[in-house]
């Protein structure tokens, strides 16, 4: 896309019609798994025709779903069990042009057979996995305080159970941006000293009733229950493996697609893709690092939502994309140095 607005190039108009057919539009405004920024998507992933794409994060299957209607090869991948109907759909109505395998895209370039031409990345929780209350993944609905992605492994209630209040206050302050995460946790200890917590809505409703509620704002567990699903998950472990793992399998000239979610994500995905831009300058008392060749090119603009996309899904109101092409330069060994992220490490958690 090379930085502009995609809507403003000449192939937009017909890549948003199929969006809209596939997912993004008013049409399925009325199911619940409405993949986000889907002609964007289809835009910086272009040409299509007789690619293979990985679509890293299956979930419901709308990427894949428009890539193959699109022409393109799919291999799609999940750690979720409950994306198992959706992949079996697929693989039944594409049999010749899409696959799936189960596993972590953090581990795509041992997981698919590549180079490819294109990866897709949707970072973070899915509808489905909020719509599911015994998931545990939001507190609007009540269910067991679980939030497990692969549903193996430490659990939200092992967490807010365990966990000393210093380093819970740390954790909800370091991957929920939560600024009273000190008078959350001393209160999440209080209770859980009487009572141990194990459903959503009770931590959820501790929380609004220790840092209170004013009319218009977002629900105050909001922060906390980003910060214990990413703890849960290692989803900012997940996404700079990820990241180099597609930098790995994509070839010369592939195309990347990210859509995150909040900003400590976008963070990362901006300065994975320009490295040389952003994180602490060097000092010019030290040795200065060698400039190395370019990883990647064409790195577009972050592209949100339009107004059309936001009246038909509201989740796409925080959503922001990041694409680039991969250039021939030899694939980095895998580092933090520069991304960004959070200087937090949960002690015992899975």
């Amino acid at each position: 896309m090379n930085g502009e607005n995609p809507q403003e190039s000449p192939e937009w108009s017909s890549v948003s019609r199929m969006g809209q057919k596939y997912g993004a539009g008013p049409s399925l405004s009325d199911q619940p798994h409405m993949p986000v920024l889907l002609a964007e998507v289809l835009q910086a992933l272009q040409p299509l025709d007789g690619a293979h794409i990985s679509d890293g994060t299956f979930g419901a299957g709308g990427y894949s779903r428009a890539l193959l209607a699109a022409g393109a090869r799919v291999t799609g991948l999940d750690r979720d069990p409950n994306v198992a109907p959706f992949a079996k759909a697929l693989a039944m109505e594409f049999p010749d042009a899409f696959s799936f395998v189960s596993g972590r895209f953090s581990s795509m370039d041992e997981l698919v057979d590549g180079p490819v031409d294109g990866v897709v990345l949707d970072i973070g929780v899915s509808s489905m996995q909020l719509d599911e209350a015994e998931r545990g993944f939001s507190f609007l609905r009540d269910g067991p305080l679980d939030m497990r992605m692969s549903g193996e492994g430490t659990s939200a209630a092992d967490l807010v159970n365990e966990l000393e209040e210093r380093e819970l206050a740390n954790l909800l302050f370091a991957f929920g941006e939560e600024r009273k995460s000190h008078r959350i946790a001393a209160a999440i200890v209080k209770s859980r000293n009487e009572k141990a917590f194990s459903s959503t809505t009770e931590l959820a409703d501790l929380i609004e009733k220790t840092i209170g509620r004013k009319p218009g704002d977002m629900h105050p567990a909001t922060r906390s229950f980003q910060a214990l699903r990413i703890a849960v998950n290692a989803e900012f472990d997940e996404l700079v493996e990820g990241l180099f793992a597609a930098e790995r399998l994509l070839d010369e000239g592939g195309r990347l697609a990210v859509v995150t979610f909040h900003s400590l994500e976008d963070r990362i995905v901006k300065r994975f893709l320009s490295p040389d831009k952003g994180g602490p300058a060097q000092s010019r008392h030290l040795p200065q690092v060698e400039a190395t060749a370019a990883r990647w090119t064409e790195v577009a603009k972050p592209v949100k939502a339009g107004k059309a996309e936001l009246d038909a899904n509201p989740r796409a109101r925080s959503a922001t994309l990041r694409s680039a092409r991969r250039t021939g330069a030899p694939a980095r060994p895998v580092s933090r140095e520069r991304l960004g992220v959070p200087g937090f490490t949960l002690r015992g958690a899975a």
